[in-house]
């Protein structure tokens, strides 16, 4: 396993978080940065307030469902699907994701056939928002980079989340070696214990967008959203034009509409997951977290 610090922050509880400060003005990043080129991803982001991302399982509760509830976040108005890869040592996920992966593991999916899955979607959606595949680095080298690459390339994928990949790792160099010249973004992740240069870093190698976990410890609802949440989406601006997504911790379409006060983009995880197996229900309540968003 590669050096995985800004993840290993992010899911380690006890740590210092930063203190708060003025929230910057939504959308202010959503020009690609200097000498990259648009991507779909950020492309997303190019409309007047934030946009929520809507995470889900695939292979849960099994395929149809999974595709029912891709249909389901996507009618209901998400401007960019973060379709999970089930694997079984998701240190970054809570226990509704945990579950989840556990029985579409049990369903016979892995990284090949979450790809299959988005191709299957994508191929059948003409207006499908960008679909950015959330997995682990342990997949995709097993699978190899280049078949990762080539698969999502053909299937539409827009790009990748990979919490245990870091910026400076001679594995992203081999990654993005082969992802970015077929068009797939790398969206890397800051943590609140992101120190200045490690920010900077993820900036520069991020696409699409940067995602921002709001909190130290894994994915999955809270109560209250992190202290100091709107001093580090200032601190992250500092260090990236491309659009800031929040996640980890917002679950309600009332916090999803705080926080859309000062990101680009919010995401959204378990409370979907938690509806996944009910698209009608799925449905309405993305309707509701989108209403919140868009009236932030």
């Amino acid at each position: 396993m590669t050096d995985a610090r800004d993840s290993e922050d992010a899911v380690r509880p006890g740590l210092l978080s930063s203190p708060d400060s003025a929230p910057a003005a939504p959308n202010q990043a959503a020009e690609a940065a200097p000498g990259r080129s648009a991507s779909s991803l950020g492309a997303a982001f190019s409309r007047s307030g934030a946009v929520l991302v809507a995470y889900v399982m695939a292979g849960y509760p099994d395929r149809a469902g999974s595709l029912a509830a891709l249909d389901a976040v996507a009618s209901g108005g998400a401007g960019v699907i973060e379709l999970g890869v089930p694997y079984g040592d998701a240190v970054a996920d809570g226990p509704v994701i945990v579950e989840a992966g556990k029985a579409a593991l049990a369903n016979g999916f892995g990284l090949a056939e979450t790809i299959a899955l988005a191709g299957e979607f994508i191929g059948t959606h003409a207006d499908a928002p960008p679909v950015a595949l959330m997995t682990y680095l342990n997949p995709m080298m097993r699978l190899g980079f280049p078949r990762v690459a080539a698969l999502a390339a053909e299937a539409g994928v827009s790009g990748f989340i990979v919490p245990d990949l870091p910026p400076d790792s001679p594995m992203t160099d081999r990654w993005l070696a082969e992802s970015e010249p077929l068009g797939i973004d790398t969206v890397f992740l800051a943590a609140p214990t992101s120190t200045p240069e490690r920010l900077a870093a993820l900036g520069a190698r991020s696409r699409g967008f940067l995602y921002v976990v709001s909190s130290l410890g894994v994915t999955g609802e809270r109560d209250e959203l992190a202290a100091g949440l709107a001093g580090l989406v200032e601190r992250v601006r500092e260090h990236t034009t491309l659009p800031v997504v929040v996640g980890f911790g917002v679950g309600t379409p009332e916090q999803a509409a705080e926080v859309a006060k000062i990101a680009d983009g919010v995401v959204v995880g378990s409370a979907i997951v938690r509806r996944q197996g009910e698209p009608v229900v799925l449905g309405a309540f993305v309707r509701e977290l989108v209403a919140g968003v868009r009236g932030a």
